[in-house]
């Protein structure tokens, strides 16, 4: 897969040493599944997971999460959630659960932070944008998390774990569940058929479940990550006054309650079982708290006015710029400069296919998918020598 690099080794009279000494004995039982099996060996200072860990955050898109909507766009407000800190939440969550369950912490954080990576500006509004434009020009679907597994393992072949992909691919926080109960699967073969028909069945991505109890445990953490931190910043950008507006219920209506909550609740309804569980009063509360979020944040006017009507048109211009320059192969154009030559460069060291002859809608997509908020906003301009398109919403809007 790589150009032979030099990687220094430990000495093998310390390697035995330290095994001796570190209180996990199974350190290297790698037991994952790999594309190239012939690289990525675990070892004592780079275990099997711990390799897919930094792997994507040394991706080159991970940076990016830092400029990528959670929930809330256009607001010049240091305090409001972006995509890397809700992929943060959803580790350290995932990861005190998965301690008291005895599970793989490296494999938990891997599959956590590589979750959104494919994920794109503008949210679930900017993913619902570009999978109109997808199904219109092609007939296949986007999602956001089928894009992540791409993102890692078509674009920019990083050689990730089985594991590790299908806990991503499986993550959508959209469908909560009382019971998780991890799936079968054992080679590549099946996930790229599951990956597959996520494109060309809508319904498919409903039906996904994760292949392992790490994955499992990062897709229930991924909606209690969510849930009260929404209500938070939806606070802070005065879509709702308060998290008074919320009932009380078993999970609570705060962020560090519903959090606490859920922890207790899933530890104690899954120790020692092959399978993660919330009893019914919780996952009740679960659901309830999520619509209650649709009710008074998600859909409010205010929010899906500035979608619809401002970030929607301006999905639809450089969609069509930018697959207008790839079919004409205009080489000077930006989705060449920083996109193409970009994917290409970040490939050097791998066995990869010139990423030019991918198919244009696909190039745009990938694109689009890979920006940040900023960056779409300000290649709008570029493009089309329209400026102040987007009004934010100032540090001190709330002083008069």
């Amino acid at each position: 897969m790589s150009k032979e690099l030099m990687y220094d080794q430990l000495s093998d009279e310390l390697q035995k040493r330290i095994c001796q000494s570190v209180t996990d004995k199974n350190i290297l039982n790698d037991t994952s599944i790999r594309r190239d099996s012939n690289h990525d060996k675990a070892n004592l200072w780079r275990p099997a997971y711990v390799r897919d860990v930094e792997k994507i955050m040394h991706s080159p898109y991970y940076n990016r999460y830092a400029d990528k909507t959670q929930v809330f766009s256009l607001y010049k407000n240091d305090d409001i959630s972006h995509r890397a800190y809700h992929v943060q939440l959803v580790s350290r969550i995932a990861r005190n659960i998965g301690r008291m369950l005895n599970l793989d912490l490296d494999l938990i954080e891997a599959i956590a932070l590589g979750h959104d990576i494919g994920h794109t500006p503008f949210g679930h509004a900017g993913e619902r944008f570009l999978n109109e434009l997808y199904y219109n020009n092609t007939g296949r679907y986007f999602n956001h998390n089928v894009h992540s597994v791409r993102v890692l393992d078509k674009i920019f072949n990083l050689n990730i774990s089985l594991q590790t992909l299908d806990g991503i691919l499986c993550h959508n926080g959209e469908f909560e569940c009382k019971e998780y109960r991890p799936s079968v699967l054992t080679n590549f073969e099946e996930f790229d058929k599951k990956v597959e028909q996520c494109y060309i069945d809508k319904n498919a991505i409903k039906k996904l479940i994760p292949s392992t109890l790490e994955g499992c445990v990062v897709r229930i953490c991924d909606i209690i990550a969510y849930v009260g931190k929404d209500r938070q910043d939806a606070v802070k950008t005065n879509i709702i006054p308060s998290e008074d507006i919320f009932k009380e219920s078993p999970i609570g209506k705060y962020n560090a309650v519903i959090i606490n909550n859920m922890i207790v609740n899933i530890v104690e309804n899954s120790y020692g079982k092959d399978y993660i569980m919330l009893d019914d009063e919780h996952f009740q509360a679960l659901s309830q708290s999520k619509s209650d979020n649709f009710t008074y944040i998600y859909n409010s006017d205010a929010m899906a006015e500035k979608y619809d009507e401002i970030i929607k048109p301006m999905f639809l211009k450089i969609y069509n710029r930018l697959l207008d320059d790839i079919i004409n192969k205009n080489k000077n154009s930006v989705i060449y400069k920083h996109h193409i030559d970009f994917i290409n460069k970040a490939n050097r060291f791998n066995a990869s296919d010139d990423y030019s002859n991918t198919e244009p809608n696909q190039i745009a997509v990938d694109f689009i998918a890979s920006m940040t908020d900023d960056y779409f906003i300000d290649l709008y301009e570029y493009l089309f020598d329209e400026h102040n398109t987007v009004q934010y919403i100032s540090y001190f809007n709330d002083i008069k």
